[in-house]
């Protein structure tokens, strides 16, 4: 908000100076379509505000979607400022705040089908924004400061933390988790991550954690994404309930009951306090950082408002940086804007040296992390049945700039490698495609899509079948590139083939555009595929452009007509990251639109 100039009548006092605040940007290039209610409405009359007659005929009047776990704060904040008669501009200043989640709030900002009647929203992390951004459509949003941080950990109930050397043994996100699961005695719980920035934070610290262990770190972290999955609550509010009340062992035994979950410090500290003996929590905080929610303070549709209310939502703004507002932050369990560790806070949340809560904060994760992440977190949560529809025209015996290696080397490569991020629950199965590679057809059927963990008749499982199919590709010399044909034949085939309750989709790696004049032509492609396309069994198409003259636009216009989209990579080793961030994108559509 660097651009906004602050109401110059009252100046924030009480301030000091203060360390920088800690700023980040996350992209994750996914949308969901979630309904979303708008503010609530404001209650200016009937005596229901504490203002004067005067200052209530003035006010400025404004709604703010707060995140659940910081609206209690803001709210008290606000409700100070009403009492105080605070002013912006000589008016006063009543902000109504309302607890929403923020995966909500982002995605009908993401959406823009109606236009919001807040003026505020303060989203639990940054990574939020880039959500709510959408793909053009969305609602414009201003992001300002932080307001308040909490980090990301691990919360055990005191006889599970006891069991793995709490507090004085530390360990790394990896070791952690996997002690955790290793444990007969410990029940491991997660708020989905596709809707909530503390378990989007943790799964990312733990692949980050795992990729430093060295080995198959990917088939590591699918694992634990897959037993996560196991016990996954919707949000962070549902994940809190699952940890007991008490220390009883009516709660320790019930299965329901999760002996440990990823939470935020904050999180701990608000269940601490609601909670009697040994139902309480104690926090590892791993060794290699705690990731940080850092609720950024953001304005919604500034276009819109008027001069009064972005100036009082400035002033506002200002006000949560104040002392008396840092308070109350504090008493709720936030620490400030830099991370920095309060002794009381630590403590009622369940820290305890020489747990290395007071280290300083990692870096943020990466937006090709989070993406990576997320992706596989889809694979993973709902198991994917991909038909997997691959280039073999000459031209994919190019070579690629700066490799020894032609462009179809490079694929198989990249397919094989992105393998390992799949389940042996998850099916997949191979095309290949040309022109009249079968007789008049431009494709043909190499390896069915079955499960990759079900056994083949000749021995060994289909994963190491399908594996063996990629390595085995090669380009037909003087083979052009049958591209229309081969979409609508394969999208059919996996329409026939549906199966519910799986992410059905098929994808297309061309280098190229359709060079085959007999095949339907593009428009009537797309004409087709609208007709067919079922939203009861629906099959999204993700086509993968690769390489200079493959014509990204091209193949998302049509797969758009799917639900699905178009990706373009230049280097053919970027397939597998592709691959994964066009699942998840398509798959949280999905399972919205299911």
């Amino acid at each position: 908000m660097g651009r906004h100039s602050l109401p110059d009548d009252r100046a924030a006092a009480g301030g000091g100076d203060r360390p920088p605040r800690r700023r980040r940007t996350v992209v994750i290039a996914t949308v969901l379509v979630l309904p979303v209610a708008g503010g609530a409405a404001i209650a200016a009359k009937g005596g229901l505000l504490s203002f004067s007659k005067s200052c209530e005929e003035s006010a400025v009047h404004l709604s703010m979607m707060t995140s659940p776990d910081i609206a209690p704060a803001v709210r008290a904040v606000a409700d100070r400022a009403r009492k105080d008669e605070l002013r912006s501009d000589g008016r006063c200043l009543d902000v109504n705040v309302v607890a929403r989640d923020s995966y909500k709030v982002a995605d009908a900002l993401a959406s823009g089908t109606r236009t919001p009647d807040y003026q505020i929203w303060l989203p639990d992390s940054d990574l939020w924004l880039s959500r709510a951004k959408g793909d053009g459509d969305a609602i414009a949003i201003s992001p300002g400061d932080s307001v308040a941080t909490s980090p990301v950990t691990l919360a055990m109930v005191p006889t599970a933390a006891k069991s793995l050397g709490w507090p004085g043994k530390t360990y790394s996100w990896a070791e952690l988790t996997g002690a955790a699961m290793e444990s007969d005695k410990v029940r491991l719980g997660a708020a989905d991550p596709a809707r909530s920035a503390t378990g989007l934070l943790a799964l990312a610290s733990i692949g980050a954690s795992s990729d430093k262990q060295g080995g198959d770190s990917d088939t590591r972290v699918a694992a634990t994404a897959k037993l996560l999955a196991q016990r996954m609550s919707d949000g962070d509010t549902q994940v809190v309930a699952t940890l007991p009340q008490d220390g009883s062992g009516a709660e320790e035994g019930n299965p329901a009951r999760n002996q440990a979950v990823l939470l935020s410090e904050q999180a701990a500290f608000a269940h601490n306090a609601e909670s009697t003996g040994d139902g309480k929590v104690d926090l590892f905080y791993p060794k290699d950082g705690t990731p940080l929610l850092n609720y950024p303070f953001t304005l919604v549709n500034e276009q819109k408002q008027t001069t009064d209310q972005s100036r009082a939502a400035l002033r506002f703004m200002t006000l949560l940086s104040e002392d008396g507002s840092l308070r109350t932050l504090q008493e709720h369990g936030f620490r400030t804007t830099d991370g920095t560790a309060d002794e009381k806070v630590v403590a009622a949340a369940g820290g305890k040296a020489p747990q290395p809560y007071a280290e300083q904060q990692p870096p943020a994760p990466s937006d090709e992390a989070l993406q990576e992440t997320l992706g596989m977190w889809t694979i993973t949560v709902q198991s994917a049945r991909l038909t997997t529809v691959v280039d073999a025209s000459g031209s994919m015996a190019t070579i690629v700039p700066g490799r020894n290696q032609s462009r179809m080397d490079v694929t198989k490569a990249s397919l094989i490698q992105a393998l390992n991020q799949f389940t042996p629950n998850d099916e997949i199965g191979l095309w290949e495609f040309a022109t009249t590679l079968d007789g008049d057809k431009d494709y043909r059927r190499l390896v069915p899509t079955s499960r990759l963990g079900d056994a083949e008749k000749d021995g060994g499982t289909h994963r190491e079948k399908l594996a063996a199919a990629f390595a085995a590709l090669q380009p037909v010399p003087g083979g052009a590139t049958g591209l229309y044909d081969t979409i609508l034949a394969s999208y059919k085939e996996a329409q026939r083939t549906y199966v519910k309750g799986k992410f059905n989709a098929v994808v297309i790696l061309t280098d190229g555009s359709n060079q085959d004049e007999r095949s339907i032509s593009r428009s009537a492609l797309i004409d087709e595929l609208k007709t067919i396309a079922d939203p009861e069994r629906p099959v999204r198409l993700l086509a993968i452009a690769v390489g200079p003259e493959a014509d990204r636009e091209e193949v998302d216009q049509i797969a758009q007509v799917t639900g699905g989209g178009g990706y373009q990579v230049n280097d053919p080793a970027e397939i597998q990251a592709v691959i994964l961030q066009a699942v998840m994108t398509a798959g949280q559509n999905g399972r919205t639109a299911e």
